[in-house]
């Protein structure tokens, strides 16, 4: 069975919010003066923070004031005596309001940098959606164990390692400490003296292997990570708006935003969605969507898939086509057709990954994807919609249909 999923901001009460993390779950083993409590999912919910799951685990003894142990290898964290999972949801949530989220925009998006200031050593957040740069509070004993385990980077032309986090961020050996081997290792003074030059020749340099893997997103699929994009994105987060985020639409806010009509159209559909009348349904979600004034947009079918289809998603494709048929009218819908299967696919319902070709092969024979964009899309990993793992997960998941539509087109060529 999938474990259950939440936001990562467990303050924003959005079905749709973009940043999700397994449920933390815990498991109490042995008694008396051996018990302890070990976190199954620990690597999981790290991996979704960005962070090594030994700066989680360490935290956790930090306010318990507990001893903790890893065991990379076999995947085992554990903190000494018995702690039920609720505790340890909070502490989780203290750890990512502390380490993780942007101090200015709150977003989860940040990479842990340290920076040597004289003979001290600071860590600071660096945020890669508004571009700004935070302190995290050098009172707090974790931090001494981040300053002797650094976060681990990923080597020039090296694939990151497959547990370290999707911002290049690692684990530290058993004992905690980075790995001596060189993939990706580096000292608190070589992170310090990393300067901006540095950062942008290594993002050249992950953006020439990108290249290489054939997984290049163009501008229609990423977010622009232009100074002028940046600078915009950052006014938008000011004043309130969703003005910076790509594809248009921007004038009705976004649909992470939990004031916003997609939103609104969102939790409309759940509370009305179960009728015995399809087509009675479908009419009355267009006119609630005209009544919001987002009929045409594109963002507003990443929420029709996900808060239309449930886990029996191929049985409800035909009884929404007519909907959706009316609603996607150009490739940027098509192109948030695909995000929303990989949001419903990737993070509500995990179980559904190997019907991801079924689930393809039915938007397509019902006319509602085309084939250039089903193809363009399965050859172009994009964290727009969820992150980069993930993507890459539904992806992989779909060859079998991609690989179908290059041998039919063979066919007709022969």
């Amino acid at each position: 069975m999938a474990s259950a999923v939440v936001n990562i901001r467990r303050d924003v009460d959005d079905k749709f919010y973009r940043y999700r993390m397994p449920l933390l779950t815990t498991k109490i083993e042995g008694k008396g003066n051996g018990i302890k409590t070990v976190v199954p999912n620990m690597s999981d919910v790290a991996r979704a923070l960005s962070r090594p799951p030994t700066y989680t685990t360490k935290f956790f003894g930090c306010e318990l004031g507990a001893q903790t142990s890893f065991d990379e290898k076999n995947d085992r964290y554990i903190v000494n005596g018995a702690h039920d999972a609720k505790r340890l949801r909070e502490l989780l949530d203290a750890f990512i309001e502390k380490f993780v989220l942007c101090k200015s925009c709150k977003n989860p998006e940040t990479e842990l940098v340290i920076i040597k200031m004289g003979k001290s050593e600071d860590i600071i957040r660096d945020c890669k959606a508004c571009g700004e740069r935070t302190g995290v509070d050098m009172r707090h004993k974790l931090t001494t164990f981040i300053l002797k385990n650094p976060p681990v980077k990923a080597n020039k032309g090296k694939k990151r390692n497959a547990g370290d986090a999707a911002a290049g961020v690692g684990g530290g050996n058993n004992n905690g400490n980075v790995e001596p081997n060189g993939e990706g290792g580096h000292t608190a003074d070589q992170a310090g003296a990393e300067s901006d030059d540095e950062l942008t020749r290594k993002i050249k340099a992950e953006a020439a292997k990108l290249n290489t893997e054939a997984a290049i997103v163009d501008d229609d699929w990423a977010a622009d990570t232009s100074p002028e994009a940046v600078k915009q994105r950052m006014k938008a987060l000011e004043g309130g708006m969703a003005a910076a985020t790509i594809g248009g639409d921007d004038d009705a806010g976004s649909e992470e935003d939990a004031n916003s009509p997609y939103a609104q159209l969102g939790q409309w559909i759940e509370e009305n969605r179960e009728t015995d009348d399809p087509k009675a349904a479908a009419i009355a979600i267009y006119k609630k969507a005209e009544e919001l004034g987002i009929e045409k947009k594109h963002r507003t079918v990443i929420v029709l898939v996900q808060a239309l289809f449930t886990a029996n998603v191929l049985a409800e494709i035909s009884q929404y086509a007519p909907l959706l048929i009316k609603m996607v009218t150009s490739e940027k819908h098509q192109k948030s057709l695909l995000g929303g299967i990989e949001r419903l696919v990737g993070l509500d319902h995990p179980d559904l990954l190997s019907a991801i070709p079924k689930i393809l092969m039915a938007f397509y024979q019902a006319d509602i994807l085309d084939e250039e964009v089903i193809t363009q899309w399965g050859t172009h990993v994009s964290r727009k919609y969820v992150d980069r793992d993930i993507s890459k997960k539904v992806r992989k998941a779909s060859e079998p249909f991609l690989k179908w539509l290059a041998e039919a087109d063979d066919d007709d060529d022969e």
